[in-house]
């Protein structure tokens, strides 16, 4: 049964035109009162926004404060702490169970503060990113968000678009359309303007584009008649509520890990009491130590500081214009080992600028670049003017009606819509005076036939009188071979073997000056539908120059320092490649070999191992650019992959990490991607290695730290619990510690901005554990360290000092205290500088501190928290051995890495 769209919406309010595929496009077009040529103005815009509303779907709602309030109470923390205050009630002691009380709170507002930053800056995130679309309105042609689309505006689409609303087809040529995430079919969709029946099906309204779904060829226009919750695929979303959460490796890592930490910490704590006991202790006091040191020791704080890590990881990426699509991607990073990099707006800057046509007499020398349109036509340093000279006129031409790009000009001002390329023809043919508009009244457009990867050409057909005069451009290669004839000054003369090997070769020296070089040609026809690839009349060549990125050789350095290594894949001229790759130092030879696309489909096959290592691919193909993947992932690389058409999405998606082009990929290539870069640069995806491999750093610095810390606190009860001595922490105090000095210090790590060293190093192994066996022995060795130098503090105050039980124990619960604060800079990476370095430079580590500071001077001096945790003034002498004993860690740490250093830089 067929969906009508004169049915209500899910909001209740009937759409504008009922079966549109039922009805001509003339109907259409007079039911949603609009021009195809004109489109909508900008009063009617605003007014059908204001009744349709923005053409977005409903989004699941953000995850309200109330909910991650509530969830800070599910821990198994809290239920522990509830069990010591019930216990301390029990018992009598209502001052302490207040305190525990006062500790679940303030345990539960820095959590729910932590997060909810945290969730409510990923959530941002996703609002950087914006879908634009090719509308018509008052006649001309415009890039506006997808968003502000309205019915009855008239879109242009391409190979490589997805479709941001339902649209009715005016125009089709060669159109095809990925419709599977709508209707489930697999194979691309040829698409008409025909009229169908009411009762067609949507996976057969071959008249209609759907929301969500994706141009894969071809070119058309169509008009709006859906958008937002109206569409189809509005339709079909109401009837999700909300998506799933993402979860990564990493997190689920340390999920994995906080599970099986909790349940050894509550083996420990439950051994300290029974051993305690048994020591003749205090029973109450025990059964409540146990229980501060199984809060103390669970690292309650490791999923939260995943998700703060990664927000704040994916928010410098997005200040470096790289945006995440799945957290996933974020690991990986940090473990890539190489980059399959396009050429073209990627390693180049992607202003395409006409430098140089070829025509049979000579070469002409076009002047200014970008955008400019006052530069001039030389030929031997002379002026050549397009007026005089018919060639040149032709050629320009030709360049103009074989065209899909606009270029407007308003007070001075240029702005280009369109695809690099073609506005850089526009921009000559404006040198010359020429304005594509102009040609259009003259000889109106009768027929695209949209660029196609087979043949390597685009072709327009224009009304000329009782013909049609076919404009084709293309490959040099596949539009000479479609070439029976040149043009010269005197007339057309038949393209011999000899004069075409000769066009060949002036194509080969304009692409050996690394120019990206495109084939101009035409024919007269008397049918519109005629092949227009055959017995062309070639023009000339016009070479394009697109300078390298001034901030690429810088990266390529940088990767080749971090162990990364960048191979250029390209589908353009080899020649061009080469020069490319030599001018911003993907290699040092001056003539690297280039291996051809011809090489890797061949009978030829080239050795993996030479595949391995060659850094220039040239026309290649989408099925060996995945080949290619493959080969470098089954030597156990992580690959990272740009891509910007829609023939780029199965290698976006089949590489470790998909990179798309957010100025000019398509947008079927940034649905496929993890990352997109929204200036296209290099330069951000090093940027973004960079930041995997500190936001993993980061992960695994708090979690050394967090548990160096717990370990000591565990240590230094459970020994004391087994000696005949007074315990060196009472409960409430280790609960304090574990506010304090385990949570800021540790998240404060977790943000940290990185240091230079982490692209010096190469990529992590991806089955890299987060704490591997090195740094079980660190957290043993710190956590040790720690333990002796309080121990050693307690016994100097009961011993030497004799001030009594309460201020031993006070200088004890300092001494822990302050040391796990200087423990801190212990963090620092190894190879790193002792002053300058990834901690001592994080301004958030440098906040934790203090804030600690006042807290534990607080404790100390303020007679009501003095009188809850039971510390006293150590006085002069015990403030001595607090901060004598407490350096000691940090110490021993600081000369074991110098030590390490020394015999890293030996080695």
């Amino acid at each position: 049964m067929s969906s009508s769209r004169s049915t209500a919406t899910p909001r209740g309010r009937p759409t504008v035109v009922a079966e549109p595929w039922a009805m001509a496009v003339d109907s259409v077009l007079d039911a949603l009162d609009v021009a195809r040529d004109e489109g909508l103005d900008q009063a009617q815009v605003r007014q059908r926004r204001e009744r349709y509303g923005r053409n977005r779907l409903r989004e699941a709602e953000p995850t309200p404060a109330w909910r991650i309030l509530l969830e800070q109470f599910k821990s198994l923390v809290v239920l522990l702490l509830a069990v010591a205050a019930v216990v301390s009630f029990a018992f009598g002691d209502q001052a302490e169970s207040l305190a525990i009380v006062a500790v679940i709170l303030i345990s539960a507002g820095i959590g729910f503060v932590t997060e909810l930053r945290a969730v409510r800056s990923m959530e941002a995130l996703r609002e950087l990113g914006s879908v634009s679309a090719k509308v018509r309105r008052q006649g001309q042609v415009k890039e506006v968000s997808a968003e502000s689309l309205v019915p009855g505006d008239v879109v242009v689409v391409s190979g490589g678009d997805v479709v941001t609303a339902d649209l009715r087809l005016l125009e089709a040529s060669k159109l095809q359309a990925d419709e599977s995430a709508l209707t489930g079919e697999s194979v691309p969709v040829s698409k008409t303007t025909d009229t169908l029946a009411p009762e067609t099906p949507l996976a057969e309204r071959a008249n209609m584009l759907s929301k969500g779904t994706a141009v894969t060829r071809g070119a058309g226009e169509g008009v709006v008649v859906a958008t937002g919750m109206d569409t189809e695929l509005g339709r079909i979303s109401s009837l999700v509520e909300e998506a799933e959460e993402e979860v990564t490796p990493l997190e689920e890592r340390l999920s994995h890990l906080s599970r099986r930490l909790i349940v050894v910490t509550l083996a420990v704590g439950a051994l300290v009491t029974i051993s305690g006991i048994l020591a003749g202790k205090e029973a109450v006091l025990m059964v409540e130590t146990g229980i501060a040191l199984a809060v103390a020791s669970v690292p309650e704080g490791l999923p939260i500081v995943a998700t703060v890590a990664l927000a704040r990881g994916m928010w410098r990426m997005a200040q470096r214009n790289a945006l995440i699509n799945r957290l996933s991607a974020v690991e990986a990073l940090g473990s890539t080992t190489v980059i399959l990099t396009d050429k073209t707006g990627t390693l180049t800057e992607n202003r395409m600028t006409v430098t140089e046509l070829c025509l049979d007499y000579g070469e002409i020398e076009v002047g200014g670049s970008g955008l400019q349109t006052d530069g001039g036509f030389t030929r031997d340093g002379k002026p050549v003017s397009a007026t005089d000279d018919e060639l040149l006129r032709q050629a320009l031409t030709i360049g103009l009606l074989c065209n899909n790009a606009s270029l407007q000009h308003d007070d001075g001002e240029v702005e280009a819509v369109g695809e690099p390329m073609e506005v850089a023809l526009l921009v000559a043919g404006a040198k010359a005076d020429l304005r594509r508009e102009r040609l259009l009244d003259q000889w109106p457009e009768a027929r695209e036939v949209a660029f196609d990867t087979k043949v390597n050409m685009m072709a327009t057909f224009h009304r000329q009188d009782a013909q049609y005069l076919v404009a084709v451009k293309g490959a040099p290669e596949a539009v000479l071979e479609a070439s029976s004839s040149y043009m010269t000054k005197d007339g057309e003369r038949d393209m011999t073997a000899e004069a075409r090997r000769e066009w060949q070769d002036r194509n080969q020296a304009m692409a050996d000056e690394g120019l990206r070089v495109l084939a101009l040609a035409k024919r007269r026809s008397s049918d519109k539908d005629d092949d227009p690839y055959h017995e062309l009349t070639f023009l000339g060549l016009a070479g394009l120059v697109d300078p390298p990125r001034d901030d690429v050789r810088a990266a390529i350095r940088a990767c080749k320092e971090a162990g990364v290594d960048v191979t250029m894949v390209t589908g353009d001229h080899a020649a061009t490649a080469r020069s490319i790759a030599v001018g911003v130092g993907l290699v040092e030879d001056e003539a690297p070999q280039v291996i051809e696309g011809s090489q890797l489909s061949g009978e030829d096959h080239l050795e993996d191992e030479r595949l391995l290592e060659a850094r220039i691919f040239a026309r290649v193909t989408p099925k060996q650019k995945l080949d290619l993947i493959a080969l470098h992932q089954q030597q156990g690389h992580i690959v990272a992959m740009t891509g910007d058409g829609v023939n780029d999405a199965p290698a976006l998606k089949k590489a470790d990490i998909g990179v798309a082009m957010g100025e000019r990929g398509t947008e079927v290539a940034r649905d496929a991607a993890d990352i997109v870069l929204r200036d296209d640069a290099f330069a951000t995806i090093v940027a973004a290695i960079e930041q995997g491999r500190v936001i993993f750093d980061n992960i695994r610095r708090f979690v050394l730290y967090l548990l160096s810390c717990n370990v000591s606190e565990v240590i230094v009860v459970s020994v004391a619990s087994l000696l005949d001595v007074p315990l060196p922490l009472q409960p409430l105090q280790i609960l304090f510690l574990n506010l304090v000095t385990d949570v800021f210090p540790a998240l404060a790590l977790g943000v940290g901005e990185g240091d230079a060293v982490v692209m010096k190093r190469p990529p992590r192994p991806p089955s890299e554990p987060i704490l591997g066996r090195k740094h079980w022995l660190a957290v043993g060795g710190y956590g040790a360290l720690i333990t002796l130098s309080v121990l050693t503090a307690f016994g100097l105050a009961l011993r030497w000092l004799a001030v009594g039980n309460e201020r031993s124990v006070t200088i004890s619960f300092l001494t822990l205290a302050f040391a796990q604060l200087w423990h801190v800079f212990n963090m620092r990476d190894s190879q790193s500088n002792i002053v300058s370095n990834d901690v001592t430079q994080n301004r958030a580590v440098w906040a934790a501190l203090a804030l600690c500071v006042v807290l534990l001077l607080a404790a100390v001096y303020l007679p009501p928290l003095a009188g809850v945790l039971k510390v006293v003034d150590p006085g002069l002498r015990g403030w001595g051995v607090i901060l004598g004993m407490s350096a000691m860690p940090l110490v021993v740490g600081q000369l074991g890495m110098a030590w390490s250093k020394r015999r890293a830089s030996r080695a």
